[in-house]
């Protein structure tokens, strides 16, 4: 499966979790997105995203405000404690997206996540809580990217 993943502010490509992926098989988009400049950063992942046609769409923080924010059409989007608030113009996302989020997140409060879950309409489930942070990079919210990378793909929720 093909991935673009959209990393967070003041990140970089490479990190623990679009290597989880690339370790599970997955083939991954991971653009460097500058910290700096929010419309840039959404020009990048849209040419990366034009260019490449991925299968899925990851966003983590802000990487997940650049998802919501750029054209990426019937693809899935799968946002990881998306900083949509703090970042771009998007207060829906579409249909076939997951959101995972940790309640003890001290960057970006569950509440956020809560509510464009709401705004989009989307079914309760789309929601996972996992994690104990904000970065989701413990065993446990590895293993529940990695399958709701897979599961959105299919069809779900």
């Amino acid at each position: 499966m093909k991935i673009l993943f959209l990393h967070g502010w003041t990140s970089t490509p490479g990190g623990v979790k679009p290597t989880c992926l690339k370790d599970h098989g997955h083939t991954i988009l991971n653009p460097a997105l500058p910290s700096d400049d929010f419309d840039e950063a959404v020009r990048i992942a849209q040419a990366e995203f034009n260019r490449h046609r991925p299968d899925v769409v990851v966003g983590s923080s802000r990487g997940g405000a650049v998802a919501i924010n750029i054209n990426s059409g019937d693809t899935p989007l799968v946002l990881l404690c998306p900083a949509w608030k703090r970042w771009g113009t998007a207060t829906t996302v579409k249909p076939n997206c997951v959101i995972l989020h940790s309640r003890a997140d001290d960057v970006i409060p569950l509440a956020d996540s809560e509510e464009l879950v709401r705004n989009s309409k989307l079914p309760p489930e789309a929601l996972i809580e996992v994690g104990n942070d904000h970065c989701l990079a413990d065993p446990e919210s590895l293993k529940a990217m990695l399958t709701s990378v897979e599961e959105v793909v299919r069809g779900w929720p």
